[in-house]
């Protein structure tokens, strides 16, 4: 095994177990928030962020832009971004790994609320929602639809730069998105902590097992672009 290949291996194994931590520590948190709930309706984490963010962040010319913020995880903006992705996305069929991965986390974000069955939050909402309330479905949504895009970034990007700035943006959006849920008065902090946790969870699944089959390259090639050996044409 030539010290290439063996660098490569130790990479890959790193790469798994932060993998596997990063799983382990979204999963025993979201068991941790469903337990809390179960036991007390409104934990002293969705006490403060309702103080903090509905009390004192409410403002008027605030409130349209949040509205917007949140509209980035509805299915109009993602029908929009799933086609961008299928053109200029690199990979065998990037748009629609984005788009089974859309669904899949969807349906368990539906079957996690029909599970828990928590009420929304009452007296303090600025728009209309339906449907239970735990885990929030536009948290857990951003988190599934732009962690995937920070992925694929992360992984087919050469240049360094234009990485972090896609890393940062679509990390930004997520974070905002789950705050705006917070903002409007639809959800709790805990709902969106936990669509973040669940998430996190199924993102580790799904850029290991699934995601790989649609992003192969059309020759068969497992490497990235970004990650393609560049002593190819070297000797040993």
């Amino acid at each position: 095994m030539t010290q290439d290949k063996r660098k490569a291996n130790a990479i890959a194994r790193m790469v798994q177990s932060r993998r596997a931590m990063l799983v382990l520590v979204a999963v025993l948190v979201f068991i941790w928030l469903l337990f809390e709930i179960k036991t007390d309706d409104i934990m002293r984490l969705d006490a403060a962020a309702y103080s903090l963010v509905v009390m004192h962040m409410r403002t008027a010319w605030l409130t349209p832009i949040m509205q917007s913020i949140s509209d980035l995880a509805y299915p109009v903006v993602l029908v929009v971004m799933l086609l961008v992705i299928e053109v200029f996305a690199p990979g065998r069929r990037p748009g629609l790994c984005a788009a089974v991965n859309l669904v899949l986390a969807t349906l368990l974000n539906l079957l996690l609320k029909t599970l828990v069955q928590r009420p929304r939050p009452e007296g303090y909402r600025l728009v209309a929602e339906s449907g239970f309330s735990f885990p929030s479905g536009h948290s857990m949504v951003a988190m599934a639809f732009y962690g995937l895009l920070i992925w694929m970034v992360w992984r087919y990007e050469k240049d360094a730069l234009v990485r972090w700035l896609g890393v940062i943006g679509f990390g930004l959006v997520i974070v905002l998105v789950g705050l705006s849920r917070i903002y409007l008065g639809v959800h709790y902090a805990s709902d969106v902590l936990a669509g973040f946790c669940a998430s996190i969870a199924w993102l580790g699944v799904y850029t290991k097992l699934l995601a790989p089959i649609f992003l192969t390259p059309r020759d068969g090639s497992r490497d990235a672009p970004g990650e393609k050996d560049d002593s190819a044409g070297r000797k040993d």
